[in-house]
Formats: structure tokens, sequence, C-alpha cells
């Protein structure tokens, strides 16, 4: 039985493994700006608040971040270059907790004209954290979202 008939087409999937000790390097390293030179502005404030609280919680968090725009860079087939940079796309939560994408121009722009709906999943372990992303093709059925692209 095919749970998700009548859904889109997947256009492009993207998976990152990484190491959590690779991102906290890098914020040893160079710190608050290696923070706002991953992360979009939601995403850094709330990674703000969970590192003043627990800074391993605020590593994952980054660390979780940096996987999931990776894994959206791969399903878009763009890697990172323009109009995809690691701001303009953040991973946010819904009030239920489930994570979203959340895109700003202009790779929002250049997305909506090539792609439907994206999904990210996000987890994390005491080592390693994942990201995995899916990317429907655009719909063709006339009452579908609008381009959204959560």
């Amino acid at each position: 039985m095919d749970v998700h008939a009548g859904r889109n087409a997947v256009a492009g999937i993207g998976v990152d493994l990484l190491r959590l000790e690779r991102i906290e390097r890098a914020y040893a390293r160079h710190g608050d700006r290696f923070a706002r030179r991953i992360l979009g502005e939601q995403e850094y404030e709330k990674f703000q608040r969970r590192l003043a609280r627990d800074h391993g919680r605020g590593m994952r968090f980054l660390a979780t971040r940096f996987a999931a725009k990776e894994a959206f860079s791969k399903a878009v087939g763009l890697g990172m270059r323009s109009p995809m940079s690691w701001p303009r796309m953040q991973t946010l939560n819904e009030p239920s907790g489930r994570p979203r994408v959340e895109l700003s121009e202009p790779l929002l722009g250049w997305y909506r004209q090539r792609f439907g709906a994206a999904h990210v999943s996000i987890t994390d372990e005491s080592d390693t954290v994942a990201a995995f992303v899916v990317i429907e093709a655009p719909s063709s059925h006339p009452h579908a979202a609008n381009g959204k692209e959560t």
C-alpha cells in the first residue's frame, strides 16, 4: 500500500553525517564569528540561548544546523555556491518540535522556481550528528501549496 499516493515526486535527497568534534574545533578556533557565519538570525538567537544554558547543547545545535545546511545544499544540487549560502537556509522548529526549512532571498526565489516542499530531519548523539533532506518536485496540481518551501 502506498501511504503517500498523490504526493509529488522526489527531486533531490541530501544527507550529511558529521562528528561533533569538527564543529567544536571550529568554534574553539573562531568563536562567535564561526556561529554567525553559519547560522541564520533565528538560528543564532536559539544557539545563544542553548549555549548559555549548556555548552554541549549549544555545540550540538550548531552542528545539527551545519549538517542540515550541507544536506540541503546537496539535495538541491548547488553545494555551497550562490544563491546558496549558510545563513540563507535555516532549520527552525514548528510548535510541535518538528524541524522545518526556512529560506531567505535570493535563495528562496531560486528555489521556488525549481522545487516543491522541502523536508528536513536532524538527529544527534554524543559525538555525531546527522541531517537528511528530501526535496519534492514542483506540484502540477492546481490546488497545491503556493511554492512554500517548508
